[in-house]
C-alpha cells in the first residue's frame, strides 16, 4: 500500500514509507520534520499497518486534527484532511505498484462476456443473466 500525505498548498507530496512514522519539528528525532514553529518538537505518530493508516497525537500543544476535528488518536481514510498545527494536508491511500500489476494482471485474465469477433460490427453479448447457466427450480 502507498500512503502519500498531499500538501494542501500545492507542494510536493509526501510519502510514509515506513510503518511507524513520527512527525515534528526536531530533527534526528522526526521520521518527517515539518519547519514550522506552530508543530511541537515531537507532534505526533502516523502508524501504517495491513492496509490501514491511524494517528496518534503525542501531547502537541497545537493539536492534531482530522477533518476539522481535533483528535488524540484515530484512523485515516483516503481523502482526510489532517492539520497539524496551522500545516495541512490530504490523505492518499492506494495499491503499491505491484499490487496494481497484480489486480490488472488479474483483470486481463478474466473471461470475456462480450464477443468481440471481427465478423460482428458491435460485438454480441454472450449472457445477460445466469438462467442460462443454472436450471431453474419449480415451485412445485
Amino acid at each position: 500500500m502507498i500512503a502519500k500525505l498531499i500538501p494542501t498548498d500545492g507542494s510536493q507530496p509526501i510519502a510514509i514509507d515506513r510503518n511507524l512514522t513520527i512527525v515534528g519539528r526536531k530533527k534526528g528525532l522526526c521520521d518527517l520534520v515539518l519547519d514550522n514553529s506552530s508543530i511541537s518538537k515531537v507532534h505526533c505518530a502516523v502508524a501504517k499497518t495491513d492496509g490501514l493508516l491511524f494517528i496518534r497525537d503525542l501531547g502537541s500543544t497545537n493539536g492534531t486534527k482530522v477533518n476539522g476535528q481535533r483528535v488524540s488518536r484515530g484512523a485515516l481514510l483516503p481523502g482526510d484532511e489532517i492539520a497539524f498545527a496551522n500545516v495541512k494536508f490530504r490523505v492518499h491511500l492506494g495499491p503499491d505498484e505491484v499490487e496494481a500489476a497484480e489486480q490488472t494482471e488479474k483483470l486481463l485474465s478474466l473471461p470475456k462476456l462480450i464477443d468481440t469477433s471481427e465478423d460482428e460490427e458491435e460485438g454480441e453479448l454472450v449472457s445477460v443473466d445466469s438462467e442460462n447457466d443454472l436450471p431453474l427450480i419449480s415451485d412445485d
